[in-house]
């Protein structure tokens, strides 16, 4: 079942929000890339649109729960050496960026696994065994 608009999901907004509102200078416009954070049985996964931007160029790190995605998002066009450059619309976005999300306590952090494709980054982070649910079988005494 795919439920979308829970605590997660209204955390997430507020966080893009905040984001972009308070990322950078007054005037100047921010890249936040777009996040869709998942729980599944086993693991949580966070999808990260990152279009234009190289897997070399992003950096991941867990610490105290929380998950920190960086990077660096380059500019559409480089000035000539010599000559000029003249630019008729710029509307990308480039520069730095940082998504941090703060995951659940019960995550393990060693088995985290990231893929790049099509300028989507997947990240896998597994919960801990004693996060995942079990089923509990039931004894039964006889007289």
């Amino acid at each position: 079942m795919l439920t979308t608009r829970n605590s997660l999901d209204r955390m997430m907004t507020l966080n893009r929000a905040f984001d972009q509102a308070f990322g950078a200078p007054l005037g100047a416009r921010v890249w936040v890339p777009a996040l869709d954070v998942a729980e599944r049985g086993d693991a949580y996964v966070v999808l990260a649109e990152l279009p234009g931007v190289s897997p070399e160029a992003v950096d991941i790190r867990f610490e105290q729960n929380v998950l920190t995605i960086r990077g660096t998002k380059p500019a559409s066009f480089e000035a000539p050496a010599e000559g000029e450059l003249r630019v008729f619309a710029a509307e990308r976005v480039q520069g730095t960026f940082e998504r941090s999300i703060r995951l659940p306590e019960f995550v393990d952090a060693d088995r985290i696994d990231a893929t790049f494709a099509n300028g989507l980054l997947t990240i896998t982070v597994p919960k801990a065994q004693a996060a995942q649910p079990r089923k509990i079988s039931i004894k039964t005494q006889t007289a």
